[in-house]
């Protein structure tokens, strides 16, 4: 038998795996010693720095595609100070260029280079493409007659540099500013999305983040890895379904001379929540003067951030429960006497007047008080606010923006809850409700008595892959009997009174809302919220409207404030919806 010998080729493979060994072990050492922390230091030491790598943050998109919030890339402009030849000439050209201050750039390029210290300064930051390229090109202007900078008598941009970042951009400036929020990007090591879906997904926004180390000299080639972009949003907002909201929202501030106002449009179907507009609004680009339009105690989204007592929209949440328990039907009777004593407080109606005998419809018709605390009276506190609570009042919604605000609902055996609350409490005085939550409430009667969960975010999209967002029923609080039963009582009631909300060729269903201001403890006739909730077509209902405007003077009347509001945003919505009238919906549909 031929004996076996170690050839070159054995002893180089021997070498070898033993050389493999010895690295991986010292990669292991490496990586589990305490020294290991030190690596910031380390790196400072021999010029490199240790540097955070963020993902590109993702794009937000309005249910079409329309870009609402994205990226453009901008450079930092700054000197290494070892190679800076003529600090005039650097600080006359960044000046003219980018509009900086010519004294303090000469100061930072005039910077001595110390070894072992800081050799790179920053003179500008966010400086657009066209700038660079005008920078640029001067560069190789002055390096054709003074290459390497040998003269410092000539002008030369050695030891000039600058390399890309991204900016976060709003192409649309203020529109849908309440829903989305805002990037501050000027602090890059530590920015995070502020208010809206850019705080409520900051993480799925912002992706990854990794430490990488990189030489501090410019001028050494080197390339950065870059880290998974972010997540992108497919919001539920129509963008042009929000630009005419938001023009209709400022002319009716503007015409009623109110203080604000909020108008929410959702799909009644499945929660989602087609436009909500706010005053104020604030130019997206423009973060920084936040402070300036939000003054104390001005929520920055008042469609789900601040509470109010809503008035006689409450009064839909309120007939819809008897209707259910079946205390009352649409063609029970009521004498109204014009005023009413529950826990031993006479209430009254609007008007202080007495409108005789009414049916359900004429209570809803005419937002008679007097009519519903009776109601609630025969549905008992017990029931009542067991239907309040199935309407989900006094709980969050948990819409997905941030800063949703909510007001406990005050109830029997609470310390602040007094008999008289069940008649005030009927027509929405004394509970405080947001924009949003009335949304939700009237969207069961808008859907066969479901409850939807109000949302913004229709879709999220990461690594190629599409992730939807499914509709979700959060309560049944009534019967699609009773539903549609009170849908056909309130537009029979807007058609009676011949209401400033109709419109011709679509049948709409709503209710109207005045509710006085607390004003020192006490209610002022002087200053009122306007409302009006409303939904249609009533046979099949595709859009629901909230609308709010605070302390009008033009009138204190939602009726005449808020309704025709309505009006005006459903002739917008049937044409942005493709919505036909409903004789012709019909035709087509019996086809």
């Amino acid at each position: 038998m031929k004996k076996r010998t170690f050839t070159n080729a054995h002893w180089l493979g021997l070498f070898l795996t033993l050389f493999l060994v010895l690295v991986f072990a010292q990669m292991i050492r490496i990586q589990t010693s305490v020294h290991a922390q030190n690596l910031e230091s380390w790196a400072e030491k021999y010029g490199y720095e240790v540097r955070t790598i963020q993902s590109e943050r993702g794009y937000i998109y309005d249910r079409w595609g329309h870009l609402l919030a994205g990226n453009q890339e901008v450079y930092e402009v700054g000197v290494e100070l070892r190679y800076v030849r003529n600090p005039t000439a650097i600080a006359t050209a960044v000046a003219s260029v980018t509009g900086a201050d010519y004294n303090q750039i000469f100061a930072l390029a005039s910077m001595p280079y110390v070894e072992g210290q800081s050799i790179y300064v920053t003179l500008a930051d966010f400086v657009d493409a066209t700038q660079i390229d005008a920078l640029s090109n001067l560069k190789q202007e002055y390096e054709k007659s003074n290459r390497f900078g040998e003269d410092p008598n000539l002008p030369t941009l050695r030891g000039l540099v600058w390399s890309p970042h991204l900016q976060r951009v709003y192409p649309e400036n203020s529109l849908a500013s309440n829903v989305i929020g805002f990037y501050p990007y000027l602090d890059r090591e530590n920015a995070r999305g502020f208010f809206g879906v850019e705080e409520k997904y900051n993480d799925l926004l912002a992706g990854t983040k990794q430490k990488v180390v990189v030489a501090l000299d410019p001028y050494v080639e080197q390339e950065i890895p870059s880290a998974p972009p972010g997540a992108s949003l497919v919001l539920t907002i129509d963008r042009e379904i929000q630009a005419a909201t938001e023009e209709i929202l400022d002319n009716a501030v503007k015409k009623n001379e109110a203080v604000s106002g909020t108008i929410i449009v959702e799909n009644p179907r499945n929660g989602e929540i087609l436009a909500m507009a706010s005053t104020p609004r604030m130019n997206l680009n423009e973060y920084w003067t936040y402070s300036d339009i939000y003054t104390s105690g001005i929520a920055y989204n008042k469609a789900i951030g601040q509470i109010y007592e809503p008035g006689s929209v409450f009064k839909v949440i309120t007939m819809a429960s008897a209707l259910d328990l079946g205390v009352v039907k649409p063609d029970t009777r009521f004498v109204d006497t014009g005023t009413i004593n529950v826990g031993g407080i006479n209430i009254f109606n609007w008007d202080r007047g007495a409108w005789g005998e009414q049916d359900m419809t004429g209570c809803m018709q005419h937002s008679l008080n007097v009519c519903l605390s009776w109601v609630a009276t025969q549905m008992g506190a017990t029931e009542f606010y067991n239907y309040v609570e199935k309407f989900n009042i006094g709980h969050r919604t948990n819409i997905d923006l941030t800063g949703e605000e909510v007001f406990p609902l005050s109830t029997p055996g609470d310390p602040t809850w007094y008999p008289v609350n069940l008649g005030t409490n009927s027509f929405g005085q004394g509970v405080a409700v947001t924009p949003i939550q009335m949304v939700q409430a009237a969207s069961a009667i808008a859907n066969d008595g479901k409850m939807m969960a109000p949302h913004v975010l229709k879709a999220y999209i990461q690594n190629g892959q599409q992730y939807n967002t499914n509709p979700t029923v959060v309560g049944v609080p009534i019967s699609a009997t009773t539903a549609h039963t009170f849908s056909e009582m309130l537009a029979t009631s807007l058609e009676d009174e011949a209401s400033t909300a109709l419109v011709e060729g679509y049948r709409v269903a709503g209710k109207t809302g005045t509710a006085e201001i607390a004003i020192n403890g006490q209610y002022s006739s002087n200053a009122t919220n306007a409302s009006f909730v409303g939904w249609g077509p009533v046979d099949d209902p595709q859009f629901l409207v909230y609308i709010w405007l605070e302390k009008p003077k033009s009138s204190i009347w939602g009726s005449v404030v808020a309704a025709p509001v309505f009006s005006e945003e459903v002739k917008q919505l049937v044409v942005l919806m493709n919505i036909p009238p409903d004789d012709l919906r019909k035709s087509i549909s019996g086809q």
